[in-house]
């Protein structure tokens, strides 16, 4: 699926070409100065566009480029997540411009968005989690019901995001697909088919039916989707925090922490107690921990599916 570099389309190395799909998007009458490679992808290749226009100005561009049919599906997803959350919080996310398909190259497809030059300090917390609790609190489900009007993508696996009424029903689908994917990818486990009912039985049903039980009820809300500390960083010109790279869905607002919660991340516990601060613990709060904790076995699940070769992932 990942992009091979192609004659003369190449990120960096003194090229300025790249494909017409790609120009068409760039600013009437800029011409490209230079291209470059940028960062590393673990499933595309990922570069920069730097162009002039007629008054010397100078603008900057990321492209992501990824190749077949599971690609086209990943940038199309990326875009259409972008998009969702630049209409909610523009100042939180890199301006989203295209998605598309090479004409010189068959079957590779590109997404498209404005550059911001970023270090990847962790960002404020209180503005950080003023601008995330914006996007949860402000956004607004199309349908009133959990999910996406597309298939998204963590990684380059495919999420569960069919609407659901309940967002319990979403979740266990959502998970369930999940671990249908690490089974499928991984084998089969005996300990995961001892648990597995314990899970979907009981521990689901107890922690999430309460949020919508006794008159209680969860609010669909925009989620990055995989808001992890490399998905995020700091514009140098503005010191504003910046999210990228988003898989979205409507889901409960507290699903986001569940990727907070690992070990290896930077987002500690004064993110959320910053986040609390503009937005309640959903009721019951005495589950808040348990809740996140099933949040964070969703995203772990996930995970351990993308990198097959990595026993540890399972193990955790």
């Amino acid at each position: 699926m990942n992009y091979g570099s192609v004659v003369g389309l190449e990120f960096g190395g003194g090229n300025t070409d790249v494909d017409p799909n790609v120009f068409k998007y760039l600013p009437e009458g800029c011409k490209i100065s230079s291209t470059e490679k940028h960062g590393v992808g673990f499933w595309a290749s990922i570069g920069r566009i730097n162009v002039s226009l007629g008054d010397e100005t100078r603008q900057s561009f990321f492209i992501k480029v990824v190749s077949g049919e599971l690609g086209k599906n990943m940038v199309m997803s990326e875009f259409e997540s972008m998009n969702a959350l630049h209409d909610v919080v523009p100042d939180f996310v890199p301006k989203p411009i295209a998605w598309g398909t090479y004409v010189s190259v068959p079957d590779t497809h590109f997404f498209l968005c404005e550059f911001r030059v970023m270090k990847d300090d962790m960002p404020e917390t209180h503005k950080f989690a003023a601008l995330l609790s914006t996007l949860h609190q402000k956004s607004v489900s199309p349908t009133g019901k959990f999910g996406f009007h597309v298939t998204t993508y963590a990684g380059n696996l495919p999420q569960s995001v069919a609407w659901e009424d309940s967002w319990e029903t979403f979740f266990a689908k959502s998970m369930r697909h999940a671990l249908d994917l690490e089974i499928e990818r991984k084998g089969p486990s005996d300990e995961l088919d001892v648990l597995s009912p314990a899970l979907f039985d009981e521990v689901i049903p107890r922690l999430l039916r309460p949020l919508e039980s006794e008159g209680r009820s969860v609010k669909p809300s925009l989620v990055h989707g995989d808001l992890w500390y490399a998905n995020a960083g700091i514009d140098v010109g503005t010191g504003q925090p910046l999210v990228f790279d988003s898989c979205c869905f409507f889901g409960h607002n507290e699903y986001e922490f569940g990727q907070w919660r690992p070990a290896c991340n930077r987002f500690g516990a004064e993110y959320i107690a910053a986040y609390n601060s503009f937005v309640q613990i959903s009721a019951p709060k005495e589950d808040f921990e348990g809740r996140l904790d099933l949040y964070r076995l969703r995203f772990d699940t996930h995970v351990s599916a993308l990198f097959v070769d990595n026993e540890t992932l399972r193990t955790q």
